[in-house]
């Protein structure tokens, strides 16, 4: 069975098959000799796919022991803040379920608007970024599909009434709610995305100033604190290397919405790689609105924890496309702000439905891939049409202008004319990242910045006895999965498991 037909979206074999994509790239005929080429641009194939490597060489960071000694020592700090703003008024659950994400919210991991957000670039500000989904209310207790109240929003987006919930979650969120009297004398609490990241920031940064008055070893550096909206963007410094948390207040459900039951009754590309549990074990309501929508009370439905399982189907040589691509459009399609990195990911994922698997398992397609993202995405914009890929009714480009699509439609035009000179400036900006990067690394060395392990009111000289020691444990464990527990409180006694023991 085909992928819900909906005129003009990216999934729809009528929309593209006429595309540039199908005749575009081709095989010489039989007989014939020398390089494929693009028919479009004329670039070879070959350099093509030569310049996604190269980027995806400079995009991906490997991290040594120090690093990813440095890259848990920031998670445990976020979530013991955490664990401390749950303190502050009893508000957050105590047994929460956190979503932690790799890349942040400008890379478009999760749907969310970017206008609001400042504009922070990777060696500039910082180093590495994830994005933390953090339920501020959690429905758990439901197994029948999840039914929410959007009469008064548009698709993919919610209201949510707090009567779902018992007296005391009530009572603990009053504060964080819009008002709504009936004429029957009952009161109607709706929880509120702007009042609740305004509740949020206020305690992060509250807890931060605390934690900052009484610093302890280890501590990681509070470099910068942000409202962007309802997000709560942290950049902290761990020895030499600077961590992007965006921290977004969600609503956690279990099970599936009823206005996405649909479509688990086609056929996708993950079907038999992965379990239908495994991809439909919960939703969220992230703190963002539609274009017409009332910010203080609509939240739009994010399927982040299936997307993360979705991934794991998709080939590398697609991935790679795609990062390139969406590097591409980060940069030239900035202002305004019609287009995020998440319509290109639901393009990827239509795509995944439509083409046959073993096409897109071959490695060496990688710019073939490339070339049909960003005709893919020229193709919403001439027709303001890209389906959510959940909810393919709910059109995400419904709101742009004629002005605004034609004007982003015409700049990837010129993309898809010389892709091979778009990939080199690409390439160009990760190099100058990496650069800025290892500058910082070098400044934080010679000034002998406080590593994870060094104490802040000592010589602040590293004790990298830790990171011996890990390494020693990967040497001698080949092949078993090995963490390290830090209390930040003490990060002098750590606590290792291999598999499953721990001593």
């Amino acid at each position: 069975m085909a992928a819900p037909a909906l005129s003009g979206r990216p999934g729809s074999a009528g929309s593209l098959g006429n595309s540039p994509t199908s005749s575009a790239a081709g095989r010489l005929p039989q007989g014939g000799s020398g390089p494929e080429l693009d028919f479009r641009s004329a670039a070879r194939m070959e350099d093509l796919n030569r310049l996604i490597q190269e980027f995806s060489k400079h995009d991906q960071r490997e991290y040594d022991d120090q690093r990813a000694l440095e890259i848990h020592t920031a998670k445990d700090f976020i979530f013991s803040m955490l664990g401390m703003v749950q303190k502050l008024d009893q508000k957050l659950p105590v047994a929460n379920e956190y979503l932690l994400l790799s890349g942040g919210v400008r890379e478009g991991v999760v749907d969310m608007d970017l206008d609001e957000l400042s504009v922070y670039a990777r060696g500039t500000d910082y180093d590495m970024d994830f994005t933390l989904l953090v339920p501020a209310l959690k429905l758990h207790d439901r197994n029948q599909p999840v039914t929410l109240d959007m009469r008064h929003s548009a698709l993919g987006h919610s209201w949510l009434s707090l009567r779902l919930f018992d007296e005391g979650t009530i009572n603990k969120w009053k504060d964080c709610c819009t008002v709504v009297d009936h004429i029957n004398g009952t009161t109607n609490y709706f929880f509120s995305p702007t009042l609740v990241a305004d509740w949020f920031y206020q305690s992060i940064s509250l807890v931060l100033l605390e934690v900052q008055k009484k610093p302890q070893r280890g501590m990681p550096r509070v470099e910068k604190v942000d409202r962007n909206g309802t997000i709560i963007s942290v950049i902290l410094g761990v020895g030499s290397s600077r961590m992007l948390y965006d921290i977004v207040p969600v609503v956690s459900f279990k099970g599936w919405p009823a206005v996405a039951q649909s479509w688990l009754m086609e056929n996708h590309f993950w079907d038999g790689k992965i379990t239908e549990e495994e991809v439909i074990s919960g939703f969220y309501l992230v703190p963002a609105c539609s274009y017409k929508g009332r910010k203080e009370n609509e939240w739009r439905l994010s399927f982040a924890r299936s997307e993360v399982q979705l991934k794991k189907c998709i080939s590398s040589s697609l991935m790679q496309a795609y990062q390139a691509c969406k590097a591409i459009i980060i940069k030239l399609l900035s202002r305004p702000k019609a287009i995020s990195p998440y319509h290109l990911r639901s393009i990827m994922l239509w795509a995944c439905d439509r083409l046959p698997a073993n096409y897109l398992a071959q490695d060496d397609f990688s710019a073939h891939f490339l070339l049909g993202l960003i005709d893919d995405l020229q193709h919403c914009l001439v027709n303001k049409m890209c389906p959510n890929y959940f909810i393919p009714q709910c059109n995400m480009l419904e709101h742009l202008s004629d002005e605004t699509a034609m004007l982003h439609a015409r700049k990837l035009s010129s993309v898809r004319s010389d892709p091979a000179e778009h990939l080199r400036t690409t390439i160009e900006h990760a190099k100058a990242a990496n650069r800025l990067t290892v500058e910082v690394q070098w400044r934080g060395s010679s000034t002998n910045l406080p590593s994870p392990q060094s104490d802040a009111g000592g010589e602040n000289q590293p004790d990298d006895r830790l990171a011996k020691k890990l390494q020693q444990l990967v040497t001698e464990n080949p092949g078993k999965s090995i963490s390290v527990f830090i209390n930040p409180d003490d990060v002098t006694r750590p606590h290792f498991r291999i598999d499953d023991k721990f001593f």
